[in-house]
């Protein structure tokens, strides 16, 4: 089968077209014929040494799939050939064929492809849990999304509105980005590449800041999103694209009764009642219609390393997914 591998950390053009063989399954896993892969932030920091776990090299990048059963192992109880599937897995997704654990997946719809269903597995849940189970949103509350055009931001933005924020203040780099954000259902839309936009977005909760942000840049960004915390506000901290640390010194959170919380999604992923439930919630938001995924663009899997650079110029939208 053909399969994305690097031997070295560096840039995508470490990225290489591999003929490797077929993964075996075991007992309880299933063999899964690949439809659609996701792309992410993380494939990336993989690829440079950065991520937030070792990886070990050869590596093959890719931790969300798409596609049809193809085998199934002698234990499994829970699916069968023929069946359309996704999972978030560790690794190994840049391919034709991947082996999962049962345990790992989830039936796909009927009214929901498998382009859409790529877009779900990490930044649907990451969304998910980022508002509900970490950042404890109540109706009513206001909400900050950063880079709400990209894919974790947009469903985030969509989902906040279900989950039923009261306002929600979403930013972006650029005008067609922040269009994009207020089509997604933001309130109002603030471009944070300008200097003093955490001021606007003080000005627009008339000065008592949001009770909830979604922060994943580091550095000066995670700094002024502080600043725009309301007495009792939440942070969650869910990565660090800007690849600088964010020093933090525990008098500014006391003195307004704030907190910085930190998301890691292998451990929601361990909780195997808790990841399936989510997943099932977000399946049905698709295929309702109440919820909209942004696909930025679906490439061949030998374009990988092209996505790669694609994604870290921030000139993309959406979803970006590989199609074997």
């Amino acid at each position: 089968m053909k399969a994305i591998r690097f031997e070295q950390y560096g840039g995508p053009n470490v990225l290489e077209l591999v003929d490797i063989d077929k993964p075996t399954i075991g007992d309880q896993e299933v063999l899964v014929e690949v439809k659609a892969i996701g792309v992410n932030y993380a494939d990336i920091a993989r690829r440079e040494g950065k991520y937030v776990v070792p990886t070990p090299l050869p590596f093959m990048p890719g931790a969300e799939v798409a596609g049809v059963i193809t085998e199934v192992g002698k234990d499994v109880k829970r699916y069968k050939s023929g069946m359309r599937v996704v999972s978030l897995i560790e690794s190994a997704g840049y391919a034709e064929y991947v082996n999962l654990h049962e345990m790992a997946l989830a039936p796909i719809p009927d009214g929901v492809d498998f382009v859409e269903a790529v877009a779900l597995p990490l930044q649907g849940q990451t969304a998910y849990h980022i508002l509900k189970t970490m950042g404890r949103l109540e109706k009513g509350e206001t909400v900050l999304v950063h880079a709400a055009a990209g894919g974790v931001g947009a469903i985030a933005v969509q989902l906040a509105k279900i989950f039923g924020a009261g306002k929600i203040i979403a930013t972006a780099s650029s005008d067609e980005k922040m269009v994009h954000a207020k089509e997604m259902g933001a309130d109002h839309v603030v471009n944070y590449t300008e200097e003093g936009w955490e001021l606007k977005v003080r000005e627009l909760t008339n000065g008592k800041g949001v009770d909830l942000a979604l922060e994943m840049v580091g550095g000066d960004i995670f700094r002024k999103t502080l600043k725009c915390l309301a007495p009792f506000g939440r942070v969650v901290v869910f990565g660090a694209a800007s690849g600088e640390s964010s020093p933090l010194l525990a008098g500014e959170l006391m003195r307004r009764n704030q907190s910085v919380i930190g998301f890691f999604l292998p451990q929601i992923m361990n909780n195997y009642d808790m990841y399936q439930a989510s997943f099932k919630e977000l399946l049905g938001f698709i295929e309702s219609g109440d919820l909209a995924l942004t696909i930025g663009g679906t490439y061949r899997l030998e374009e990988a390393a092209d996505v790669h650079r694609l994604m870290q110029g921030r000139k993309t939208m959406g979803k970006l997914v590989l199609i074997p």
